[in-house]
């Protein structure tokens, strides 16, 4: 599974966005609101590596200083974690909010914005584990959006923690019902794992109508399979069949056993009878016995009938002639139960 990647000059804007607020409004000298302003200017300019050494550099400075030091010391700390992730460094960008927000003194809003900002970076950056927990205990104390639940979600399956990852899909979903292409992959293969094949399906069902992907409709067919109703699967196999989305022998063998178990036999029959006038499987002993077996359950009593004498002609064996016997004389037909049995005892 691909690791998402959050926007970069998102965050990015969002540091700098932050930072604008939060230094207008507080009660710092005017020589450190000049400096910092200074700064976010040459960050917007591009000079990221002299920004962040300054802003490094001012922050070891007024480590350990008044309110007023350590609140300027977490502003310089944001800055180059702008500039950091600007650069591409999006583990030491996470590095310094890191530390920002672990400083004394700062407000709960900053901090957890901080907090928010850390997490995006650290799954941005690869850092699956780090970013999933700093996110989820972030989203204890907020609702959060539903990229945040996605995010989480994704990162949750990177990890194999398939009910967590379910869990957040839910809440995403409760959030925003309409899926894109990636959220609704996301969703069945967490759901699928997670064990909830109903909701799975109902998922993946949405998009199968506009789908040309084979591996899309057997996943959903498996799918209701799995989930007790095999009826479903048929119709799902079906509908693929008659839309193009499956061809060939192999996808037709399904279909008919896919019927047989679900509970349509005569469409299983009439799938095999067609195929094997037009050649698309083989007019084989065993086709010609599965033919007659489907027409049987179908009770369908003069087919089920033609198509067991056909396979006992065919096939010489008294156990084929024995059933054509059996069926004969159930049905009424005593006539052709006394051949057939007849040739049975031979």
């Amino acid at each position: 599974m691909s690791r998402v990647l959050l926007p970069v000059a998102l965050l990015v804007t969002s540091l700098l966005g932050v930072a604008t607020v939060a230094w207008s409004a507080s009660p710092l000298p005017a020589s450190f609101i000049a400096d910092l302003e200074g700064l976010q200017a040459r960050l917007e300019a591009g000079d990221l590596a002299a920004v962040r050494e300054r802003s490094v550099a001012q922050a070891e400075r007024l480590a350990g200083g008044n309110a007023a030091d350590r609140w300027a010391r977490a502003l310089y700390l944001q800055l180059a974690a702008g500039a950091a992730a600007r650069d591409g460094d999006l583990s030491l960008a996470a590095d310094y909010l890191g530390q920002a927000r672990r400083g004394s003194g700062i407000e709960p809003h900053h901090r957890d914005r901080w907090q928010h900002d850390e997490a995006g970076l650290r799954l941005a950056a690869g850092e699956t584990r780090d970013g999933a927990n700093l996110l989820a205990e972030w989203l204890e104390g907020h609702s959060g959006e539903a990229r945040d639940h996605w995010r989480l979600a994704r990162a949750r399956a990177e990890l194999e923690q398939w009910e967590l990852a379910a869990e957040h899909v839910r809440d995403a979903r409760g959030m925003k019902a309409q899926l894109d292409e990636g959220q609704r992959e996301l969703a069945v293969t967490v759901l699928r794992r997670a064990g909830d094949e109903a909701e799975a399906l109902a998922i993946l069902g949405g998009g199968l109508a506009t789908s040309r992907d084979p591996e899309r409709w057997r996943v959903a067919a498996a799918l209701a399979q799995r989930a007790g109703n095999t009826g479903q699967a048929a119709s799902i196999w079906e509908a693929g069949w008659r839309a193009g989305v499956f061809t060939g022998a192999d996808d037709l063998r399904r279909l008919v056993e896919l019927h047989l178990a679900g509970g349509t036999p005569a469409r299983a029959a009439e799938h095999l009878e067609a195929a094997l006038a037009e050649g698309t499987l083989e007019d084989s002993e065993a086709n010609r016995r599965l033919l007659a077996q489907a027409w049987e359950r179908a009770r369908d009593r003069e087919r089920a009938l033609t198509a067991w004498q056909r396979v006992a002609e065919q096939s010489g064996a008294g156990d084929d002639w024995a059933r054509l016997g059996q069926l004969a004389h159930a049905w009424g037909r005593d006539q052709l139960a006394e051949r057939a049995l007849a040739q049975a005892g031979r």
